[in-house]
């Protein structure tokens, strides 16, 4: 007998789905989602292709300035659209979903298949709307809307200087 594992988990089949597949939201089941999240509502979106530390320490600031955060995550299509190159994403869709869900940050996330995420942004009206440092506030897509109702908007400085583009970049060097 095995004891590595823990007794509850020894001879046995897991067949539930992990918890944090709890969070993930289709965009057309997003309002009951919603009702259910504590305010203020932090709202960010991205396309979260391999995670990185940038990433995770951009999530939980992001997260720290309200009492939930909702993350929107470009669907496949739209990553493509982004011209990030013909290879990306790396990590399809329902797998970027479940990894962003893993977060300890995150309480939510979803995908849109629009090129930006304004439709959404106007559906869920966050209280807080954030992007990362390399987005000046005036060109953050929703925030006119997000001020308008009274909400912020905020730009969050790089604390860590990481990017997909530069991990794929150091992988492919030769030598």
């Amino acid at each position: 007998m095995r004891r590595d594992r823990p007794a509850a988990v020894r001879g046995k089949v897991l067949s539930a789905a992990p918890r944090f597949e709890g969070k993930i939201v289709r965009p057309q089941d997003l309002a009951g989602r919603l009702a259910k999240l504590a305010r203020p509502l932090v709202f960010t979106n991205g396309v979260f292709d391999i995670l990185h530390r940038g990433h995770v320490t951009y999530l939980a600031r992001a997260r720290a300035l309200g009492a939930a955060l909702l993350v929107a995550l470009n669907d496949d299509a739209s990553v493509r659209r982004l011209g990030k190159g013909a290879e990306r994403p790396l990590n399809r869709l329902d797998d970027r979903l479940a990894v962003v869900a893993a977060l300890e940050a995150v309480d939510a996330v979803t995908w849109f298949v629009e090129d930006t995420p304004l439709a959404l942004i106007e559906a869920c009206a966050p209280d807080i709307l954030v992007k990362g440092g390399d987005w000046p506030v005036e060109r953050i897509v929703g925030a006119p809307g997000v001020l308008a109702r009274g909400g912020s908007v905020r730009s969050i400085a790089f604390e860590h200087e990481r990017s997909t583009s530069a991990l794929l970049a150091k992988i492919r060097k030769p030598g």
